[in-house]
């Protein structure tokens, strides 16, 4: 498994806008300039997450971004789900009922299984408060995941 940079993107943007939310919405080019990151790829993200009603977005020049909730409300695997789709470790259980034919004779299935729920209950378990929380205690603004 490995998370792509979008994925890690995704969550220092949403780092980015739990942190400087003021109740105004905040635009790309602040984050952008904030995060290190294109516009463009923060476009491509945003576009994900407003799909997936994470972000309130507003267009025009006092525009750009909020949280749709508060950030103890989003777990990491929440907002990795949108920009990585699941996390299994095996084809066979992308499928809500594993379609696998060799499913009830596999000698690996439950390690499979076993290790898809580690990973879920792992990035469920933490709030993106929790790593705002966390970049607090560091005491930097410069982030990277």
């Amino acid at each position: 498994m490995k998370v792509s940079t979008k994925g890690r993107y995704a969550l220092r943007l949403m780092i980015d806008l739990a942190e400087h939310n003021t109740g105004e919405y905040i635009s790309l080019k602040d984050i952008s300039q904030r995060q290190n990151i294109s516009t463009k790829y923060l476009e491509q993200i945003v576009s994900q997450l407003s799909k997936a009603s994470y972000l309130i977005s507003v267009r025009g020049p006092q525009g750009g971004y909020k949280l749709a909730k508060a950030a103890k409300e989003y777990t990491v695997g929440d907002i990795l789900r949108v920009t990585e789709g699941k996390f299994a470790p095996t084809a066979c259980l992308l499928d809500e009922e594993n379609q696998c034919q060799m499913y009830e004779e596999c000698a690996t299935i439950s390690f499979w299984e076993g290790l898809y729920e580690v990973i879920n209950k792992y990035i469920d378990s933490y709030t993106l408060e929790d790593l705002v929380e966390q970049h607090r205690q560091k005491g930097t603004w410069d982030y990277m995941i």
